[in-house]
């Protein structure tokens, strides 16, 4: 829904990155329908997807950054691929590393950045064209322990901003703090779906409770 952040968690190999890759049809499912507020996207090419992408930010877990250029550079070139007015670069740039609370750094080259910063410049940039939902694919499983509290922050914060979040992570603190719904998924299937009250505390799938065994102690 509307707002809503919704949580995708699971053992590796389950599925939760394609799910999430097919939301913008970064892949391209080869059964079944894609259905954005009632409307069928799966079969959209050409303009018609770009489009589509434009109100969609996805968040890697690599980062894809441009190396050889600035931060403020990066988001630029993302902001010109937009269409974005250009006169309004510079504004939309600070206001965006503002957000992320790396106003500091524009004019620094992502080789100089911690992980958890590179990871915050892509939220950034995925941003740009004020979309209608974010989709993160396991933000954090790139960065170093000490880094990852600085992306959750930053998620947080654009959770109360009622921004819809489709994020696929094996932080459960998070997850549990953050998420209105939670999906568990095995073998490509999703076998539990609640509220992370009812995932956490009460779930009624053995392979969830497994799952839960061995990650919460």
């Amino acid at each position: 829904e509307k707002g809503e952040i919704f949580g995708i968690v699971g053992f590796s190999g389950a599925g939760k990155s394609t799910l999430v890759r097919t939301i913008n049809l970064l892949e391209r499912p080869t059964g079944g329908h894609v259905v954005i507020e009632g409307n069928d996207i799966t079969a959209l090419k050409g303009s018609q997807l770009s489009d589509l992408r434009k109100k969609i930010g996805f968040i890697f877990q690599g980062f894809n950054l441009i190396t050889n250029v600035t931060v403020g550079k990066n988001i630029e070139f993302a902001l010109k691929a937009g269409g974005y007015p250009k006169a309004q670069w510079p504004e939309r740039v600070r206001e965006l590393l503002a957000l992320v609370g790396l106003e500091n750094k524009i004019d620094s080259y992502p080789s100089s950045l911690s992980g958890g910063q590179k990871q915050r410049v892509a939220i950034a940039r995925a941003l740009m064209m004020d979309p209608d939902m974010l989709l993160f694919d396991e933000p954090t499983s790139a960065l170093d322990p000490e880094t990852i509290q600085e992306v959750l922050d930053v998620m947080i914060k654009l959770a109360k901003e009622n921004i819809t979040m489709v994020v696929v992570t094996h932080e459960m603190g998070f997850a549990r703090q953050v998420a209105d719904r939670i999906v568990f998924m095995a073998d490509g299937q999703i076998i539990e779906e609640g509220t992370p009250d009812h995932f956490f505390d009460n779930p009624s799938n053995e392979r969830v409770k497994q799952f839960l065994g061995k990650i919460i102690r």
